[in-house]
């Protein structure tokens, strides 16, 4: 029988927790703010704001990996959580939709 739902999330470090955490949410606002996906201004100008202290987070979360000699991402357990957290229908709210057809 099929699987229900997302995939599972693979055991992450606490520290990678964070950065996937918080790699999201920038995406998240970034999505928001893309002036080719529509919305208002007032939303996206919301959003720039939080970005500030979102990106601040993250960079947090990767000083923090380096500090404790995390030099290299895990890749392929990186790549299944953003997966399994639905991260490539939120960064694809990051690009240029495709032009139409003439």
């Amino acid at each position: 029988m099929p699987q229900a739902g997302p995939p599972p999330l693979p055991s992450l470090t606490r520290a990678e927790g964070r950065l996937i955490d918080c790699y999201l949410e920038v995406v998240d606002l970034l999505g928001r703010i893309n002036p080719a996906r529509g919305g208002h201004t007032y939303s996206g100008l919301r959003a720039a704001q939080a970005l500030v202290g979102r990106a601040t987070a993250l960079r947090d979360a990767l000083t923090l990996m380096h500090d404790r000699g995390e030099s290299e991402f895990h890749r392929e357990t990186l790549a299944r959580a953003l997966r399994a957290l639905d991260g490539e229908r939120r960064a694809g709210r990051v690009t240029v939709p495709p032009g139409k057809e003439s």
